[in-house]
C-alpha cells in the first residue's frame, strides 16, 4: 500500500484509489454519490456514472474495508433507487444505524409530490460507539445556488454530521467529493480530510476550495 494521503483531493476513480488505501485507515466517511437516475439540471450539467450501477457494489465495499472497526459511514442516496443502495450497502458489510433527511425551503422538483428534502443513511462497520452529542436525524438545508456543482451540498449540515461523528484530528473520506463540500466542512472543524474525484473539473474546484481555506 502506498503511505496514506491526507489533506488532499486525488484525481481518479474512486474504486482504484481506494484500493491504494490500507484498510482501517479512515476514520468516517461522509460521500454523496450519484443517485443513478440520469441527472440533467437547468443548464444541461450532468454527474459522470449516473447513468449506471456498475461502480455501487465496489464502491462501497472499498468504503468497508477502508474504515475503521467501528467507524461510520454517512451515504446520501436517491429514494427511487433506494433498494439499490441498501443492498450495496449490505453486500459490504455495513450495518443501518440511521437515517436523516435534510429539509429544504424549496422543491428541487415537481412530480407527484413536491420534493422539499434529502436523505442519507447513517451506516457503521460492526459495533460503532454512540456519539456524545448525536444530531437530530432531521436537519436543515441551506440552498447553494449549485454553482459549483450540479448537486452542490451546503457545507453547514455536512459539519454538524462531522463533528457529531468524528473527533478532532480525524481522517474523514468523500470518495465522491465533487467541488468539496464535505472537505471544506471536514477541515473547518479540525479533521484531515481525503477527497476523491473523477472529474477533473470538479477535483480542480474541490482543491481550490480547501486550498483558500489557509
Amino acid at each position: 500500500m502506498h503511505p496514506l494521503p491526507c489533506n488532499t483531493v486525488l484525481l481518479g476513480d474512486c474504486i482504484e484509489q481506494m484500493q491504494r488505501l490500507a484498510a482501517g485507515s479512515v476514520d468516517f466517511i461522509l460521500t454523496d454519490p450519484p443517485y443513478l437516475v440520469r441527472y440533467r439540471d437547468r443548464s444541461g450539467r450532468t454527474v459522470a456514472n449516473d447513468n449506471n450501477a456498475r461502480w455501487l457494489k465496489p464502491a462501497f465495499a472499498e468504503m468497508h474495508r477502508v474504515l475503521k472497526p467501528g467507524g461510520l459511514c454517512v451515504s446520501f442516496y436517491g429514494w427511487d433507487h433506494a433498494g439499490e443502495f441498501l443492498d450495496a450497502w449490505r453486500a459490504a458489510g455495513f450495518r443501518i444505524v440511521g437515517h436523516l433527511v435534510l429539509c429544504k425551503p424549496y422543491a428541487s422538483s415537481r412530480r407527484f409530490l413536491r420534493h422539499h428534502h434529502e436523505q442519507a443513511y447513517l451506516l457503521a462497520k460492526g459495533k460503532a460507539p454512540c456519539p456524545a452529542r448525536p444530531v437530530s436525524d432531521v436537519m436543515p438545508w441551506d440552498y447553494t445556488g449549485n454553482r459549483l456543482h450540479p448537486t452542490q451540498k451546503p457545507v453547514a449540515p455536512l459539519q454538524a454530521l462531522i463533528e457529531s461523528f468524528s473527533k478532532p484530528g480525524d481522517l474523514v473520506l468523500d470518495p465522491f467529493c465533487g467541488s468539496g463540500s464535505t472537505l471544506v466542512a471536514a477541515k473547518a472543524v479540525g479533521r484531515r480530510f481525503l477527497g476523491i474525484e473523477l472529474d477533473k473539473q470538479h477535483q480542480f474546484t474541490a482543491s481550490m476550495r480547501v486550498n483558500a481555506m489557509e
